[in-house]
Protein backbone atom coordinates (compact mmCIF):
# COMPACT_ATOMS: atom_id res chain seq x y z
CA UNK A 1 0.00 0.00 0.00
CA UNK A 2 1.59 3.63 -0.73
CA UNK A 3 2.23 5.90 1.55
CA UNK A 4 2.06 9.66 1.28
CA UNK A 5 5.46 11.21 1.91
CA UNK A 6 6.07 14.93 2.62
CA UNK A 7 8.19 16.30 0.05
CA UNK A 8 9.10 19.48 1.38
CA UNK A 9 10.69 17.16 4.50
CA UNK A 10 14.24 17.18 4.57
CA UNK A 11 15.37 13.15 2.53
CA UNK A 12 17.26 11.99 6.08
CA UNK A 13 13.36 12.46 7.59
CA UNK A 14 11.32 10.66 4.49
CA UNK A 15 11.93 8.68 1.50
CA UNK A 16 10.74 6.87 -1.65
CA UNK A 17 11.49 3.39 -1.98
CA UNK A 18 10.97 0.29 -4.04
CA UNK A 19 8.11 -1.13 -1.78
CA UNK A 20 6.84 1.58 -0.07
CA UNK A 21 7.03 3.15 3.35
CA UNK A 22 8.71 0.98 6.04
CA UNK A 23 8.63 1.21 10.01
CA UNK A 24 12.66 -0.17 9.19
CA UNK A 25 14.71 2.67 9.25
CA UNK A 26 17.39 0.20 8.02
CA UNK A 27 15.40 -1.11 5.22
CA UNK A 28 14.43 2.30 4.06
CA UNK A 29 17.64 3.52 3.35
CA UNK A 30 18.70 0.54 1.66
CA UNK A 31 15.61 0.11 -0.58
CA UNK A 32 15.27 4.17 -1.46
CA UNK A 33 15.54 5.13 -4.61
CA UNK A 34 16.20 9.01 -3.68
CA UNK A 35 19.57 10.13 -5.43
CA UNK A 36 20.89 11.40 -2.18
CA UNK A 37 20.16 8.32 0.17
CA UNK A 38 22.18 6.09 -2.55
CA UNK A 39 25.33 8.47 -2.64
CA UNK A 40 25.69 8.37 0.94
CA UNK A 41 25.11 4.62 0.90
CA UNK A 42 27.88 4.60 -1.77
CA UNK A 43 29.82 6.71 0.60
CA UNK A 44 29.42 4.24 3.57
CA UNK A 45 30.95 1.41 1.47
CA UNK A 46 33.36 2.90 -0.29
CA UNK A 47 35.21 4.67 3.15
CA UNK A 48 35.00 0.96 4.59
CA UNK A 49 36.58 -0.70 1.67
CA UNK A 50 38.89 2.09 1.38
CA UNK A 51 39.93 1.57 5.65
CA UNK A 52 41.06 -1.60 4.18
CA UNK A 53 43.13 -0.84 1.60
CA UNK A 54 44.77 1.64 3.75
CA UNK A 55 45.42 -1.01 6.40
CA UNK A 56 47.11 -3.17 3.31
CA UNK A 57 49.24 -0.26 2.40
CA UNK A 58 50.11 0.21 6.06
CA UNK A 59 51.62 -3.06 6.44
CA UNK A 60 53.22 -3.14 3.28
CA UNK A 61 55.51 0.31 4.35
CA UNK A 62 55.72 -1.76 7.75
CA UNK A 63 57.04 -4.71 6.22
CA UNK A 64 59.16 -2.65 3.35
CA UNK A 65 60.66 -0.64 5.94
CA UNK A 66 63.64 -2.79 6.55
CA UNK A 67 65.38 -5.51 3.66
CA UNK A 68 64.26 -9.11 4.43
CA UNK A 69 61.10 -11.09 5.90
CA UNK A 70 59.89 -9.17 8.71
CA UNK A 71 55.48 -9.77 8.71
CA UNK A 72 54.72 -11.13 5.02
CA UNK A 73 55.80 -14.43 2.89
CA UNK A 74 56.24 -13.90 -0.56
CA UNK A 75 52.78 -14.55 -1.72
CA UNK A 76 51.27 -13.31 1.31
CA UNK A 77 52.95 -9.66 0.22
CA UNK A 78 51.83 -10.33 -3.61
CA UNK A 79 48.16 -10.88 -1.85
CA UNK A 80 48.43 -7.64 0.51
CA UNK A 81 49.23 -5.67 -2.49
CA UNK A 82 46.78 -7.00 -4.87
CA UNK A 83 44.17 -6.33 -2.44
CA UNK A 84 45.21 -2.69 -1.87
CA UNK A 85 45.75 -2.07 -5.92
CA UNK A 86 42.30 -3.94 -6.61
CA UNK A 87 40.05 -1.73 -3.55
CA UNK A 88 41.69 0.98 -4.31
CA UNK A 89 41.34 0.99 -8.03
CA UNK A 90 37.74 -0.62 -8.70
CA UNK A 91 36.21 0.23 -5.12
CA UNK A 92 36.99 3.89 -4.40
CA UNK A 93 38.85 5.43 -6.88
CA UNK A 94 36.99 4.62 -10.31
CA UNK A 95 33.73 4.39 -9.00
CA UNK A 96 33.96 7.25 -5.88
CA UNK A 97 33.34 10.88 -6.55
CA UNK A 98 30.71 9.76 -9.76
CA UNK A 99 28.64 7.71 -7.31
CA UNK A 100 28.95 9.90 -4.26
CA UNK A 101 29.03 13.37 -5.51
CA UNK A 102 27.38 12.47 -9.31
CA UNK A 103 24.54 10.83 -7.08
CA UNK A 104 23.84 13.53 -4.43
CA UNK A 105 24.94 16.69 -5.86
CA UNK A 106 24.49 16.59 -9.28
CA UNK A 107 21.23 16.58 -9.70
CA UNK A 108 20.52 19.39 -7.59
CA UNK A 109 22.95 21.25 -9.86
CA UNK A 110 21.01 20.57 -12.83
CA UNK A 111 17.33 21.77 -10.59
CA UNK A 112 16.44 17.73 -11.37
CA UNK A 113 14.11 16.36 -8.57
CA UNK A 114 16.14 12.78 -8.94
CA UNK A 115 18.07 11.30 -11.75
CA UNK A 116 16.25 9.86 -14.69
CA UNK A 117 15.95 5.88 -13.50
CA UNK A 118 16.10 5.83 -10.25
CA UNK A 119 15.28 2.05 -9.35
CA UNK A 120 18.43 1.70 -11.86
CA UNK A 121 20.65 4.00 -9.96
CA UNK A 122 19.16 1.25 -6.83
CA UNK A 123 20.35 -1.78 -9.11
CA UNK A 124 23.89 0.02 -9.23
CA UNK A 125 24.10 0.53 -5.93
CA UNK A 126 23.16 -3.05 -4.88
CA UNK A 127 25.84 -4.71 -7.69
CA UNK A 128 28.22 -2.57 -6.09
CA UNK A 129 27.35 -4.34 -3.01
CA UNK A 130 27.23 -7.99 -4.65
CA UNK A 131 30.95 -7.16 -6.21
CA UNK A 132 32.35 -5.77 -2.98
CA UNK A 133 30.94 -9.14 -0.93
CA UNK A 134 32.00 -11.36 -3.10
CA UNK A 135 35.93 -9.36 -3.04
CA UNK A 136 35.30 -9.89 0.60
CA UNK A 137 34.33 -13.51 0.70
CA UNK A 138 37.41 -14.36 -1.89
CA UNK A 139 39.83 -12.35 1.20
CA UNK A 140 38.05 -15.41 3.16
CA UNK A 141 38.53 -18.36 1.12
CA UNK A 142 40.84 -20.74 1.25
CA UNK A 143 42.65 -20.42 -1.34
CA UNK A 144 43.14 -16.76 -0.70
CA UNK A 145 43.65 -13.41 -1.80
CA UNK A 146 44.20 -13.05 -5.57
CA UNK A 147 47.95 -12.47 -6.26
CA UNK A 148 47.71 -10.74 -9.68
CA UNK A 149 47.97 -7.43 -9.00
CA UNK A 150 45.09 -5.14 -10.14
CA UNK A 151 45.77 -5.91 -13.42
CA UNK A 152 45.44 -9.43 -13.56
CA UNK A 153 48.40 -10.11 -16.31
CA UNK A 154 48.20 -13.39 -17.91
CA UNK A 155 49.37 -15.82 -18.11
CA UNK A 156 50.06 -15.39 -14.30
CA UNK A 157 46.17 -15.00 -13.36
CA UNK A 158 45.14 -17.87 -15.67
CA UNK A 159 47.38 -20.53 -13.88
CA UNK A 160 47.35 -19.29 -10.39
CA UNK A 161 46.15 -21.31 -7.65
CA UNK A 162 44.48 -18.56 -5.71
CA UNK A 163 41.07 -17.21 -6.20
CA UNK A 164 41.26 -15.28 -8.99
CA UNK A 165 37.44 -16.28 -10.30
CA UNK A 166 35.29 -14.18 -7.48
CA UNK A 167 38.01 -11.31 -7.95
CA UNK A 168 37.30 -11.37 -11.28
CA UNK A 169 33.54 -12.05 -11.13
CA UNK A 170 33.18 -8.91 -8.71
CA UNK A 171 35.32 -6.69 -10.74
CA UNK A 172 32.88 -7.52 -13.49
CA UNK A 173 29.80 -6.50 -11.43
CA UNK A 174 31.36 -3.39 -10.49
CA UNK A 175 32.01 -2.67 -14.00
CA UNK A 176 28.11 -3.07 -14.83
CA UNK A 177 27.41 -0.90 -11.85
CA UNK A 178 29.75 1.50 -13.91
CA UNK A 179 27.64 1.09 -16.96
CA UNK A 180 24.51 1.75 -15.47
CA UNK A 181 25.25 4.82 -13.66
CA UNK A 182 27.03 5.90 -16.75
CA UNK A 183 23.53 5.77 -18.72
CA UNK A 184 21.58 6.97 -15.89
CA UNK A 185 23.97 10.28 -15.77
CA UNK A 186 23.55 10.76 -19.75
CA UNK A 187 19.92 10.48 -20.04
CA UNK A 188 19.64 12.64 -17.03
CA UNK A 189 21.48 15.61 -17.61
CA UNK A 190 20.05 15.48 -21.50
CA UNK A 191 16.43 15.08 -20.53
CA UNK A 192 16.13 16.14 -16.79
CA UNK A 193 18.43 20.14 -16.97
CA UNK A 194 15.91 22.50 -15.48
CA UNK A 195 14.58 24.86 -18.14
CA UNK A 196 16.70 27.19 -19.53
CA UNK A 197 19.81 25.68 -18.53
CA UNK A 198 21.79 24.78 -21.85
CA UNK A 199 25.02 22.74 -21.80
CA UNK A 200 27.07 25.83 -21.42
CA UNK A 201 24.95 26.96 -18.24
CA UNK A 202 26.07 23.81 -16.57
CA UNK A 203 28.41 24.11 -13.27
CA UNK A 204 31.91 22.37 -14.53
CA UNK A 205 30.83 19.72 -12.18
CA UNK A 206 28.21 18.55 -14.34
CA UNK A 207 30.81 18.96 -17.37
CA UNK A 208 33.41 16.44 -15.70
CA UNK A 209 30.49 14.05 -14.65
CA UNK A 210 28.92 14.35 -18.48
CA UNK A 211 32.33 13.45 -19.84
CA UNK A 212 33.07 10.61 -17.08
CA UNK A 213 29.37 8.89 -17.60
CA UNK A 214 30.32 8.72 -21.33
CA UNK A 215 33.88 6.51 -20.67
CA UNK A 216 32.00 4.38 -18.28
CA UNK A 217 29.77 3.69 -21.09
CA UNK A 218 31.76 3.13 -24.04
CA UNK A 219 35.18 1.74 -22.81
CA UNK A 220 33.70 -0.18 -19.64
CA UNK A 221 32.47 -3.47 -21.33
CA UNK A 222 35.78 -3.80 -22.78
CA UNK A 223 37.01 -4.33 -19.80
CA UNK A 224 33.99 -6.66 -19.08
CA UNK A 225 34.57 -8.77 -21.80
CA UNK A 226 38.52 -9.44 -20.73
CA UNK A 227 37.29 -10.20 -17.46
CA UNK A 228 34.80 -12.41 -19.12
CA UNK A 229 37.65 -14.14 -21.06
CA UNK A 230 39.60 -14.37 -18.47
CA UNK A 231 37.33 -16.34 -16.00
CA UNK A 232 36.25 -18.49 -19.50
CA UNK A 233 40.22 -19.13 -19.70
CA UNK A 234 40.01 -20.32 -15.91
CA UNK A 235 36.80 -22.22 -15.97
CA UNK A 236 37.00 -23.90 -19.09
CA UNK A 237 40.55 -23.54 -20.24
CA UNK A 238 40.21 -22.21 -23.50
CA UNK A 239 43.38 -20.63 -24.66
CA UNK A 240 42.91 -16.80 -25.53
CA UNK A 241 45.28 -15.49 -23.14
CA UNK A 242 47.36 -18.60 -21.86
CA UNK A 243 50.36 -19.11 -24.82
CA UNK A 244 50.59 -22.61 -23.56
CA UNK A 245 47.38 -23.42 -25.12
CA UNK A 246 48.12 -20.65 -28.59
CA UNK A 247 46.66 -17.67 -26.84
CA UNK A 248 48.10 -13.89 -26.52
CA UNK A 249 48.70 -12.59 -22.92
CA UNK A 250 49.75 -9.50 -24.61
CA UNK A 251 46.01 -9.23 -25.82
CA UNK A 252 45.01 -9.42 -22.32
CA UNK A 253 47.32 -6.12 -21.62
CA UNK A 254 45.95 -3.82 -24.96
CA UNK A 255 42.29 -4.87 -23.84
CA UNK A 256 43.24 -3.94 -20.01
CA UNK A 257 44.50 -0.70 -20.84
CA UNK A 258 41.79 0.34 -23.58
CA UNK A 259 39.85 0.74 -20.85
CA UNK A 260 42.33 1.52 -17.74
CA UNK A 261 43.65 4.44 -19.46
CA UNK A 262 40.16 6.22 -20.17
CA UNK A 263 39.50 5.19 -16.59
CA UNK A 264 41.96 7.46 -15.13
CA UNK A 265 40.29 10.06 -16.98
CA UNK A 266 37.02 8.57 -15.69
CA UNK A 267 38.83 9.18 -11.96
CA UNK A 268 39.91 12.59 -12.88
CA UNK A 269 37.53 14.45 -14.66
CA UNK A 270 35.14 14.83 -11.38
CA UNK A 271 37.47 15.62 -9.49
CA UNK A 272 38.87 18.72 -12.14
CA UNK A 273 34.69 19.02 -11.74
CA UNK A 274 34.98 19.65 -7.98
CA UNK A 275 38.65 21.96 -8.64
CA UNK A 276 36.47 24.40 -10.87
CA UNK A 277 33.91 24.53 -8.20
CA UNK A 278 35.63 25.34 -5.17
CA UNK A 279 38.17 27.86 -7.01
CA UNK A 280 35.29 30.20 -8.40
CA UNK A 281 33.46 29.36 -4.80
CA UNK A 282 36.86 30.66 -2.96
CA UNK A 283 37.94 33.46 -5.34
CA UNK A 284 35.07 35.23 -5.35
CA UNK A 285 34.83 35.27 -8.91
CA UNK A 286 33.69 33.90 -12.23
CA UNK A 287 35.37 31.05 -13.46
CA UNK A 288 38.18 32.25 -16.08
CA UNK A 289 37.86 30.23 -19.54
CA UNK A 290 34.80 28.44 -18.73
CA UNK A 291 34.30 27.51 -22.32
CA UNK A 292 37.59 25.90 -22.55
CA UNK A 293 36.90 24.14 -19.51
CA UNK A 294 33.69 22.27 -20.60
CA UNK A 295 35.40 21.95 -24.29
CA UNK A 296 38.93 20.19 -22.55
CA UNK A 297 36.84 18.19 -20.62
CA UNK A 298 34.93 16.23 -23.11
CA UNK A 299 38.07 16.66 -25.44
CA UNK A 300 40.52 14.38 -22.58
CA UNK A 301 37.68 12.22 -22.25
CA UNK A 302 38.05 11.65 -26.10
CA UNK A 303 41.20 11.19 -26.32
CA UNK A 304 42.06 9.44 -23.35
CA UNK A 305 40.63 6.29 -25.89
CA UNK A 306 44.18 6.73 -27.73
CA UNK A 307 46.45 6.85 -25.36
CA UNK A 308 46.56 3.03 -23.85
CA UNK A 309 49.83 2.24 -26.02
CA UNK A 310 52.44 3.92 -23.53
CA UNK A 311 51.77 1.09 -21.31
CA UNK A 312 53.14 -1.56 -23.55
CA UNK A 313 56.13 0.38 -24.94
CA UNK A 314 58.45 -2.84 -23.26
CA UNK A 315 55.79 -5.52 -24.44
CA UNK A 316 56.73 -5.42 -28.46
CA UNK A 317 55.40 -2.79 -30.73
CA UNK A 318 57.01 -1.22 -33.28
CA UNK A 319 58.88 1.47 -33.07
CA UNK A 320 56.25 3.62 -35.64
CA UNK A 321 53.40 2.73 -33.23
CA UNK A 322 55.50 3.54 -30.06
CA UNK A 323 55.88 7.41 -31.29
CA UNK A 324 52.60 7.45 -32.89
CA UNK A 325 51.49 6.12 -28.96
CA UNK A 326 54.05 8.87 -27.85
CA UNK A 327 52.90 11.89 -29.38
CA UNK A 328 48.93 11.26 -28.04
CA UNK A 329 49.98 11.29 -24.57
CA UNK A 330 52.17 14.18 -25.38
CA UNK A 331 48.44 15.83 -26.87
CA UNK A 332 46.06 14.65 -23.63
CA UNK A 333 48.53 17.21 -21.31
CA UNK A 334 47.20 20.17 -23.33
CA UNK A 335 43.54 20.50 -22.30
CA UNK A 336 44.70 19.08 -19.07
CA UNK A 337 47.39 22.49 -18.56
CA UNK A 338 44.56 24.64 -20.02
CA UNK A 339 41.95 23.81 -16.89
CA UNK A 340 45.02 24.31 -14.40
CA UNK A 341 45.69 28.23 -16.52
CA UNK A 342 42.24 28.91 -16.21
CA UNK A 343 42.11 27.82 -12.30
CA UNK A 344 45.42 30.17 -11.71
CA UNK A 345 43.76 32.56 -13.82
CA UNK A 346 40.35 32.77 -11.81
CA UNK A 347 42.35 33.26 -8.28
CA UNK A 348 44.40 35.62 -9.85
CA UNK A 349 43.38 38.68 -8.36
CA UNK A 350 40.72 37.19 -6.84
CA UNK A 351 39.44 37.78 -2.57
CA UNK A 352 40.42 34.11 -2.06
CA UNK A 353 39.11 32.94 1.41
CA UNK A 354 41.13 29.79 2.28
CA UNK A 355 38.86 27.41 3.92
CA UNK A 356 39.46 23.75 4.20
CA UNK A 357 37.90 22.68 0.64
CA UNK A 358 40.02 25.51 -0.72
CA UNK A 359 43.20 24.34 0.83
CA UNK A 360 42.55 20.77 -0.24
CA UNK A 361 42.40 22.31 -3.86
CA UNK A 362 45.32 25.04 -3.61
CA UNK A 363 47.55 21.73 -2.86
CA UNK A 364 45.99 19.32 -4.91
CA UNK A 365 47.17 21.74 -7.89
CA UNK A 366 50.23 21.31 -6.92
CA UNK A 367 50.27 17.41 -5.82
CA UNK A 368 48.73 16.66 -9.60
CA UNK A 369 51.18 18.80 -11.27
CA UNK A 370 53.99 16.73 -9.68
CA UNK A 371 51.89 13.30 -10.80
CA UNK A 372 50.97 14.82 -14.16
CA UNK A 373 54.47 16.03 -15.32
CA UNK A 374 56.43 12.45 -13.81
CA UNK A 375 53.61 10.98 -16.39
CA UNK A 376 54.13 13.05 -19.51
CA UNK A 377 58.12 11.83 -19.08
CA UNK A 378 56.48 8.50 -19.20
CA UNK A 379 54.96 9.23 -23.16
CA UNK A 380 58.74 9.57 -24.06
CA UNK A 381 60.10 6.12 -25.04
CA UNK A 382 62.92 6.23 -23.95
CA UNK A 383 62.69 7.50 -20.66
CA UNK A 384 59.42 4.38 -20.37
CA UNK A 385 61.48 2.07 -21.01
CA UNK A 386 64.18 2.62 -18.55
CA UNK A 387 61.56 3.60 -15.53
CA UNK A 388 59.38 1.14 -16.69
CA UNK A 389 58.19 -1.02 -13.63
CA UNK A 390 60.34 0.68 -11.10
CA UNK A 391 59.34 2.41 -8.70
CA UNK A 392 59.20 5.78 -10.41
CA UNK A 393 55.63 4.27 -11.64
CA UNK A 394 54.71 3.74 -8.12
CA UNK A 395 55.49 7.10 -7.39
CA UNK A 396 53.64 8.43 -10.40
CA UNK A 397 50.65 7.17 -10.44
CA UNK A 398 49.94 7.86 -6.51
CA UNK A 399 50.89 11.32 -6.85
CA UNK A 400 47.42 11.47 -9.64
CA UNK A 401 44.89 8.68 -7.92
CA UNK A 402 45.70 9.77 -4.26
CA UNK A 403 47.14 13.52 -4.44
CA UNK A 404 44.64 14.25 -7.22
CA UNK A 405 41.54 12.08 -7.33
CA UNK A 406 41.46 11.08 -3.60
CA UNK A 407 42.34 14.86 -2.56
CA UNK A 408 39.53 16.34 -4.43
CA UNK A 409 37.03 13.75 -3.06
CA UNK A 410 37.84 14.30 0.31
CA UNK A 411 37.31 18.20 -0.95
CA UNK A 412 34.29 17.33 -1.99
CA UNK A 413 33.24 16.19 1.19
CA UNK A 414 34.43 19.13 3.18
CA UNK A 415 32.59 21.72 0.32
CA UNK A 416 29.41 20.01 0.18
CA UNK A 417 29.11 18.29 4.07
CA UNK A 418 27.33 21.56 4.91
CA UNK A 419 24.56 20.77 2.22
CA UNK A 420 24.22 17.14 2.36
CA UNK A 421 24.35 16.69 6.64
CA UNK A 422 23.23 20.37 7.59
CA UNK A 423 26.39 20.39 9.43
CA UNK A 424 29.30 22.37 10.00
CA UNK A 425 32.94 20.53 10.53
CA UNK A 426 35.53 21.70 12.65
CA UNK A 427 37.47 24.24 10.40
CA UNK A 428 40.98 23.67 12.34
CA UNK A 429 41.00 20.06 12.21
CA UNK A 430 40.31 19.65 8.97
CA UNK A 431 42.95 22.51 8.11
CA UNK A 432 45.67 20.45 10.45
CA UNK A 433 44.68 17.01 8.74
CA UNK A 434 44.88 18.46 5.06
CA UNK A 435 48.75 19.40 5.77
CA UNK A 436 49.27 16.24 7.52
CA UNK A 437 48.17 14.19 4.33
CA UNK A 438 49.99 16.88 2.02
CA UNK A 439 53.48 16.40 4.19
CA UNK A 440 52.70 12.72 4.35
CA UNK A 441 52.21 12.29 0.58
CA UNK A 442 55.20 13.60 -0.48
CA UNK A 443 57.34 11.66 2.33
CA UNK A 444 55.68 8.67 0.92
CA UNK A 445 56.29 8.80 -3.00
CA UNK A 446 58.96 11.65 -3.77
CA UNK A 447 61.85 9.12 -2.07
CA UNK A 448 60.14 6.46 -4.58
CA UNK A 449 61.49 8.51 -7.81
CA UNK A 450 64.78 8.67 -6.92
CA UNK A 451 64.48 4.84 -5.88
CA UNK A 452 63.05 4.18 -9.70
CA UNK A 453 65.75 6.14 -11.22
CA UNK A 454 68.10 3.96 -9.24
CA UNK A 455 66.52 0.74 -10.77
CA UNK A 456 64.21 -0.30 -7.59
CA UNK A 457 61.79 -2.59 -9.44
CA UNK A 458 58.04 -2.83 -8.09
CA UNK A 459 56.15 -4.96 -6.39
CA UNK A 460 59.19 -6.57 -4.71
CA UNK A 461 58.82 -8.25 -1.75
CA UNK A 462 62.38 -7.25 -0.59
CA UNK A 463 65.06 -5.66 -2.03
CA UNK A 464 68.82 -4.40 -2.09
CA UNK A 465 70.31 -2.29 1.00
CA UNK A 466 71.32 0.56 -0.53
CA UNK A 467 67.32 1.54 -1.28
CA UNK A 468 66.74 1.46 2.65
CA UNK A 469 66.89 4.66 3.16
CA UNK A 470 64.15 5.69 0.49
CA UNK A 471 61.78 2.68 2.50
CA UNK A 472 62.61 4.21 5.73
CA UNK A 473 61.44 8.10 4.55
CA UNK A 474 58.23 6.44 2.61
CA UNK A 475 57.43 4.38 6.01
CA UNK A 476 57.34 7.44 7.88
CA UNK A 477 55.17 9.57 5.33
CA UNK A 478 52.84 6.52 5.53
CA UNK A 479 52.14 7.57 9.16
CA UNK A 480 51.46 10.97 8.08
CA UNK A 481 48.67 9.55 5.22
CA UNK A 482 47.22 7.28 7.01
CA UNK A 483 47.06 9.36 10.54
CA UNK A 484 45.63 12.44 8.75
CA UNK A 485 42.99 10.77 6.62
CA UNK A 486 42.03 9.01 10.14
CA UNK A 487 41.88 12.57 11.44
CA UNK A 488 39.98 14.09 8.46
CA UNK A 489 37.36 11.12 8.93
CA UNK A 490 37.03 11.39 12.81
CA UNK A 491 36.17 15.47 12.12
CA UNK A 492 33.40 14.75 10.07
CA UNK A 493 31.53 12.30 11.54
CA UNK A 494 31.93 13.86 14.71
CA UNK A 495 30.83 17.54 12.65
CA UNK A 496 27.95 14.98 11.55
CA UNK A 497 26.77 14.35 14.98
CA UNK A 498 27.15 17.33 17.07
CA UNK A 499 28.49 20.21 14.59
CA UNK A 500 27.16 23.63 14.34
CA UNK A 501 24.04 24.03 12.37
CA UNK A 502 24.55 25.26 8.51
CA UNK A 503 22.93 27.98 6.48
CA UNK A 504 21.55 27.10 3.06
CA UNK A 505 24.70 29.08 1.51
CA UNK A 506 27.26 29.21 3.69
CA UNK A 507 30.31 29.77 1.18
CA UNK A 508 28.04 32.27 -0.53
CA UNK A 509 28.21 30.46 -3.51
CA UNK A 510 26.57 30.49 -6.91
CA UNK A 511 25.37 27.07 -8.44
CA UNK A 512 21.26 25.29 -7.69
CA UNK A 513 22.38 23.07 -4.70
CA UNK A 514 23.35 26.39 -2.37
CA UNK A 515 19.87 27.61 -2.87
CA UNK A 516 18.45 24.62 -1.33
CA UNK A 517 17.84 24.06 2.62
CA UNK A 518 20.37 22.19 4.29
CA UNK A 519 19.61 19.70 4.28
CA UNK A 520 17.99 19.17 0.69
CA UNK A 521 14.11 18.53 0.88
CA UNK A 522 13.21 14.84 -0.07
CA UNK A 523 11.73 16.26 -3.63
CA UNK A 524 14.44 18.28 -4.00
CA UNK A 525 13.15 21.53 -5.42
CA UNK A 526 9.14 22.50 -5.16
CA UNK A 527 9.22 24.39 -7.89
CA UNK A 528 11.25 24.24 -10.74
CA UNK A 529 13.60 26.79 -11.77
CA UNK A 530 13.97 28.48 -14.40
CA UNK A 531 18.01 29.23 -15.39
CA UNK A 532 18.17 32.30 -17.03
CA UNK A 533 21.71 32.91 -15.14
CA UNK A 534 24.87 31.42 -15.60
CA UNK A 535 26.71 28.81 -13.25
CA UNK A 536 29.25 31.58 -11.91
CA UNK A 537 27.95 35.10 -11.53
CA UNK A 538 29.51 37.07 -9.07
CA UNK A 539 29.21 41.01 -8.03
CA UNK A 540 31.71 42.79 -5.74
CA UNK A 541 32.33 39.19 -4.19
CA UNK A 542 28.62 38.03 -3.60
CA UNK A 543 26.41 35.66 -5.86
CA UNK A 544 24.44 37.89 -8.23
CA UNK A 545 21.03 35.00 -7.25
CA UNK A 546 19.92 35.09 -3.73
CA UNK A 547 17.36 32.96 -4.37
CA UNK A 548 16.84 30.22 -7.30
CA UNK A 549 12.94 31.15 -7.13
CA UNK A 550 13.50 34.71 -7.49
CA UNK A 551 14.30 33.27 -11.69
CA UNK A 552 11.43 31.06 -11.41
CA UNK A 553 9.48 31.23 -14.30
CA UNK A 554 6.03 32.86 -14.84
CA UNK A 555 3.03 30.55 -16.09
Amino acid sequence: MAHHVDESASFYEATHTVLGHHKSSFLNWILSVDHKRIGILYAIVMLSFFAVALTMAGLMRYELMNPGADFFTPKGFNQAFSLHGIIMIFLFIVPGIPAIFGNIIMPLMIGAKDVSFPRLNLLSWWLFVAGSLLALYSVLSPAGFADTGWTFYAPYSVTTDTSVVPVLTAAFLLGMASIFTGINFVVTIHRLRAPGMGFFKMPLFVWGIYSTAWIQILATPVVGITLLLAIFERVFGIGVFDPSKGGDPILLQHLFWIYSHPAVYLMILPAFGIISEIVTTFSRREIFGYHAIAISSASIAGIGYLVWGHHLFTSGMSETIKIIFSFLTFFVAIPTGIKFYDWIATMYKGSIVMETPMLLTVLTIITFAIGGITGVALAAVGFDVQVHDTYYVVAHFPYVMLGGVAFMMFAGMFYWFPKITGKMYNELHGKLATWGIFIGINLLWMPMFFAGFLGMPRRYFDYLPQFEIYHEIAGIGAIFVIGSIAWMMINLIVSWKSGKKASANPWNSSTLEWHLSSPPPLGNFIKTPYIDFGPYEFEKGEPKIKDVYQSTKKD
